[in-house]
C-alpha cells in the first residue's frame, strides 16, 4: 500500500491510499509533537511505499524515516518540486526552490479542477496564494503569515493587545472591543489577500476559482466574495495524482 505524508509546520497529515485521489483506506492528523503515534497507525497498514511531503526540517525528516525504517529500501521518496509534474507546470524562477506542499496543492487543484484558471490558497501556519492558468502553468504567488500568526504576532510585539486563540477567530465587521477587532482585522488580511491574488489573475486569464485547504480555511471561506472552493488534505490529493503520474 501506499503511504503519503504532508509534513507541515503545526501537523502531520496521512493517508494510505486507495486507487484514486482522495480514496483513503486510512487516514488521520497529528500534531508534531505526537508524531510517535504514528509508528502504531502506520504499522496496521500494510505500507510497502511511502510519498512525503516535508516542509517541517531536518529534524522532523529523521523522525519520519525512523518510523519507516522497516519498509524496502528505496521506498520512500521524498517529494520535491519540479518543473514540470502531472500536468502542473512550474513557473519559479528557480523550480526547485518552491515549497513542495505548495506544489502538490497546486497539482491537487489542477487535478480536481482541470481546465480552470485556479488560485491555490493554503491557510496554515503561513498563508500561500498561488495562480495556476486552465493548462497547468503555475504563473507565480504569494506567501504572508497564516491567520494564528498574525494574532500571535500582534500579542507577542504589542503591550496592550491580548492573545486570540485562533480557533475563536470570528469576522466582525467593525468590532466594538478589542479581541473581536483584532481577529477581524486577522481574517480580513486574508481575505484581502485573497481576493486581491484572484483579480490580478480573473484579469489575465477570465473567471477564476480559489481552491483553499489548510486548518484556517473554514474561517476565512466564509467571507469571500469569489467563487471558491474548500478541499481538505489538498497536499495529500496532490501526492496521489503525482504518485500515479510517475
Amino acid at each position: 500500500m501506499l503511504l503519503l505524508v504532508d509534513a507541515g509546520n503545526t501537523m502531520i497529515k496521512w493517508a494510505i491510499a486507495g486507487n484514486s485521489p482522495g480514496d483513503w483506506r486510512a487516514n488521520g492528523t497529528v500534531a508534531l509533537a505526537d508524531i510517535a503515534q504514528l509508528e502504531t497507525e502506520w504499522r496496521a497498514g500494510a505500507i510497502s511505499r511511502a510519498l512525503i511531503s516535508n516542509v517541517a526540517g531536518k529534524a522532523r525528516r529523521s523522525q519520519l524515516e525512523k518510523l519507516l525504517v522497516g519498509l524496502p529500501a528505496g521506498s520512500i521518496e521524498w517529494f520535491a518540486s519540479a518543473p514540470e509534474l502531472a500536468g502542473v507546470r512550474n513557473g519559479y524562477r528557480n523550480p526547485a526552490q518552491l515549497g513542495c506542499d505548495r506544489f502538490a496543492a497546486m497539482i491537487g487543484a489542477h487535478g480536481m479542477f482541470p481546465g480552470q484558471p485556479l488560485i491555490v490558497a493554503t491557510c496554515g501556519t503561513a498563508t500561500t496564494i498561488d495562480a495556476v492558468t486552465a493548462d497547468g502553468l503555475f504563473v507565480g504567488g504569494m506567501i504572508l503569515p497564516g491567520l494564528g500568526l498574525m494574532a500571535s504576532s500582534l500579542a507577542r510585539n504589542t503591550a496592550n493587545l491580548p492573545q486570540v486563540a485562533q480557533d475563536s477567530l470570528q469576522f466582525t465587521p467593525f468590532a466594538s472591543n478589542t479581541n473581536d477587532a483584532i481577529a477581524s482585522g486577522c481574517i480580513a488580511a486574508q481575505i484581502g489577500a485573497i481576493e486581491h491574488a484572484a483579480a490580478l489573475h480573473a484579469k489575465r486569464c477570465g473567471s477564476v476559482l480559489c481552491v483553499l485547504s489548510g486548518g484556517a480555511a473554514a474561517s476565512v471561506a466564509p467571507h469571500l466574495s469569489v467563487a471558491h472552493r474548500i478541499v481538505d488534505n489538498l497536499v495529500l490529493m496532490g501526492l496521489h495524482t503525482a504518485a500515479q503520474a510517475g
